[in-house]
Order: structure tokens, then sequence, then C-alpha cells
């Protein structure tokens, strides 16, 4: 018994060392382009892309890139694959029936397929389904993907990614993603393969493009994201941006900007 917990403990710190050894080996590209593209629009923040197949990162900060923010709405990629496991919801179809009380957004007052209400982010949605899934079994699946540092309790069950002390940064998100895409998360295959589908948000001849939008607002601090991957000809690119507006940035504008920097910053790639 003390030889094979010997042999596991050897094999779990090797496991650790090629993966600390491969983060490594990952090749750190300094863009001050990608700067000057936030300096354009008036935003301030980190813009983080990876090749993991050529062994490359990109950013104009990878300092920024290690801090921790609210994940807001990108948690609805890890929540909608909990909800999918557990049965839920049985696919991107499902439709969540609006009751006809006043919501904070006039585009959530309908009834909404889990599809819709994920690139809409319904955040009533959202919250009754974390009230459904529950403190223990939202920490279990929590633990068993990963997914950065996320503060649950009974009293913040169903807003904890959107206020608090809950933390994910740029850099884990790309990591969780990467996971996502391979399918190396302790999940279903059948729960992998509809989420995927549900995530892409543009489809043309060269690229598939899937992603998330998130934005928080707490204790007067926005904090705005776009994460997700493109795959084109045969190679996936992930990125993870992560926001904030300048003083001179209206709402609008700032909406626009977490995905279309994050896309103009593939272009300065050659990417797109």
């Amino acid at each position: 018994m003390i030889r094979k917990k010997y042999l596991t403990l050897m094999l779990f710190s090797l496991g650790l060392f090629i993966q600390v050894e491969a983060q490594e080996q990952l090749d750190k590209q300094q863009r001050p382009d990608f700067q000057q593209l936030l300096d354009s629009a008036g935003v301030h923040g980190v813009l983080l892309l990876a090749d993991f197949q050529g062994s490359r990162l990109y950013s104009n900060d990878f300092s920024l890139a290690e801090e921790g923010q609210l994940p807001a709405s990108t948690f609805k990629i890890p929540h909608s694959l909990i909800a999918l496991d557990l049965g839920m919801v049985e696919d991107e179809s499902t439709v969540f029936p609006w009751n006809g009380e006043e919501r904070a957004m006039s585009q959530w007052e309908q009834d909404l397929t889990f599809r819709q209400a994920f690139h809409l982010s319904c955040v009533p949605c959202y919250r009754g389904i974390a009230r459904q899934i529950g403190v223990e079994r939202m920490r279990d699946y929590l633990d068993r993907l990963d997914y950065g540092h996320m503060d649950v309790s009974e009293q913040n069950l169903d807003q904890f990614w959107l206020r608090g002390q809950s933390r994910i940064s740029p850099m884990e998100q790309l990591g969780f993603l990467r996971k996502l895409y391979e399918g190396d998360l302790r999940l279903a295959p059948e729960t992998l393969s509809v989420f995927r589908e549900m995530m892409v948000v543009e489809e043309t001849d060269s690229y598939r493009l899937s992603g998330k939008t998130g934005w928080s607002v707490a204790q007067g601090v926005d904090n705005g994201w776009f994460v997700g991957y493109l795959e084109k000809g045969g190679s996936v690119y992930f990125f993870a941006s992560n926001l904030a507006p300048g003083p001179e940035t209206s709402d609008a504008d700032f909406l626009q900007a977490r995905k279309g920097l994050t896309m103009e910053a593939l272009q300065v790639l050659g990417i797109l």
C-alpha cells in the first residue's frame, strides 16, 4: 500500500513538472501594437492571445494577464456545462419561460432557449440555474473544472460571479478554454459536444468563432471580458481579453470594444 501511494505521488509530481515545463516553453511575445489598439479605443486592460500549437502567447501586458477579476458573464461557460452535465437542461433548444415580471433588460423579457439565454447573458435565467444546482454541487463541479478561484456560499450562490471575491485571470481563462476545446474536462462527452456547438458566435467560409462576453460593475469598477477561441484552417487560437472603459468611453462603445478589439488583435497577428 505504501509503495502504491508513493508511486501515485511520484506520477502526480511528474504530471505537475510536465505541466510547468510546458508552460515555461511557451514563447511570450510582448505586443506594443495591442496596446496601441487599446489606446486608440480609449480603453485600458489586457489583450491575451495564444497559439498553443505554435507554443506562443501574445499580449500587451503579461503582468495584467495574471491578475484575477470577477468572471462576470464568462462564468456562463462553466455554468452551462454544469447545467448540461446534471441534466437540468437537455440541449441548446431547452426553453426558459418568462414569467412576465419586469427584467433589467428588455431582451430578457421573453421565452428564451438555452442558447439565447447564454448569448444574451440572461442573468435571471442563470441565477435560477445556480439555485437549482445548490452550493455543494456548485463547489464540487468548480473543483472538478479547476475554474479560477470562486467564492461560493449560501448567501451569494446566485450572484458570486458578478460581485464579491470570486476571481479568474485571463491566463486562467485560457487554460480552462484549452481544456474545454480539447475535451480535457471531467464531464460527460455529450455535455462537451452539445456546449461547444452552443458556444459558436460566428461562422464564415474561412473561420469559426466561439466565445462569451462579460461585464460586471462592482463597487464602481467596470470589468469587461471577451473569451473564447477561433478555428481557422486546421488551427485554433485562444483569447481572453479583459478591459475597462476610459473616462470618455460610452457604454455602447465599450460593449463593442470587448469583441471588436479582440478581432483587431487577431488581424494584427495576421490570423484574420
